[in-house]
């Protein structure tokens, strides 16, 4: 028996070749540096003025109707409150009324009246509104209004020794100062 050598396939027996590499051209410095389009100074400046300019013009829209809004929130806000006062107002000038027209003695006519002004009073109070002014309360002249004087041994100085109208206020303003006569 004869021993053939072993032969290898002819693929494997060709040379590897080497495949040629296509090598990417080298850049020159002007080339990489290729300056993109460039704007004008001027157009980029009117660019954002006119964007500068559109900002302010909504800017200055939304404040126009913030003010207009708000301005009809108050006008009906303060219609509102109106009425309600009004309308707080109207069973005491219904009593007034009804006494007017009411035929009796002058005492039932003057209850009549009392429980009205009681009445009145209660509205006031409600609406947040407090009288001041009293006989023997030290003179105030942020309170009240001295529209004379009297020497008086029995009241100490700058002591309120009559009214003659009482003073209103809610909270801290004060709605009609008490016009009083103060004893020095």
């Amino acid at each position: 028996m004869s021993k053939k050598p072993k032969t290898e396939p002819e693929e494997a027996k060709k040379p590897l070749e080497e495949e040629p590499v296509e090598e990417a051209p080298e850049e020159t410095a002007e080339e990489s540096e290729s300056p993109a389009p460039q704007e004008d100074p001027t157009e980029a400046l009117g660019k954002k003025l006119a964007e500068m300019n559109d900002r302010y013009l909504r800017t200055l829209a939304e404040y126009d109707n913030f003010r207009r809004r708000s301005q009809k929130e108050k006008d009906a806000l303060y219609g509102d409150t109106k009425a309600e006062t009004i309308a707080k107002f109207l069973p005491v000038i219904d009593n007034f009324e009804r006494a007017a027209a009411a035929e009796g003695d002058f005492e039932s006519y003057k209850k009549g009246v009392e429980m009205t002004v009681g009445q009145l009073k209660d509205v006031l109070k409600s609406l947040g509104a407090e009288a001041f002014g009293e006989k023997g309360e030290p003179f105030d002249p942020k309170l009240h209004n001295g529209v004379m004087h009297e020497e008086n041994d029995e009241l100490g100085e700058n002591t309120v020794s009559d009214v003659f109208l009482k003073g209103y206020k809610m909270g801290d303003k004060i709605i009609r100062h008490a016009t009083v006569k103060v004893a020095n």
